[in-house]
């Protein structure tokens, strides 16, 4: 069942979403290299009732969350957007939570880019979702996460070694 859900620009405090960023990303000094390098949105239910946080009205819930960041001009010229560290809160997983964060991305990005990517590890949870939300593999980072991680990261049961990076044209 989908939800439904309005998602909005984050352009202080992102420090707040620490958690839900280190669903995706485990590590926060890698975190903390894009963190206020790009766009980040938050996806919030469309019932979600609000505080008030100094001069902003804020849902007090996060459903989930990303960071996008311009990576210049790729092969061909073409203009580059990234997902980074797209999470959901568990409870809210497969429930189109991620899927409208990447469409929210893509509609952002059309127009000023040509392709959407994202970098993941190469696991059975991760790499088919991205798939069926319209992105295929373009090439892989070859041990990504052994060389950047200061420890082993596993997702579902398989170290993850290298990057899958898989690009969604726009």
């Amino acid at each position: 069942m989908t939800l439904a859900m309005r998602i909005t620009s984050v352009d202080r405090d992102r420090e707040r979403y620490r958690d839900l960023l280190l669903l995706a990303d485990e590590q926060w000094d890698m975190v903390e290299r894009y963190l206020y390098r790009g766009e980040m949105f938050a996806a919030f239910a469309e019932d979600e009732p609000c505080f008030k946080a100094g001069s902003a009205s804020m849902p007090e819930h996060t459903l989930g969350c990303m960071i996008v960041t311009d990576e210049g001009e790729g092969e061909g010229h073409a203009r580059i957007a990234e997902v980074k560290s797209l999470a959901v809160v568990p409870a809210y997983q497969r429930r189109g939570v991620g899927r409208a964060l990447l469409d929210h991305a893509a509609r952002r990005c059309a127009g000023t880019f040509d392709v959407l990517q994202v970098g993941t590890g190469d696991s059975p949870l991760t790499v088919p979702f991205y798939e069926a939300c319209g992105f295929s593999r373009a090439h892989v980072v070859p041990n990504f996460f052994t060389s950047n991680y200061d420890h082993p990261i596993f997702e579902a049961g398989v170290q993850l070694r290298d990057m899958v990076v898989l690009e969604r044209r726009l």
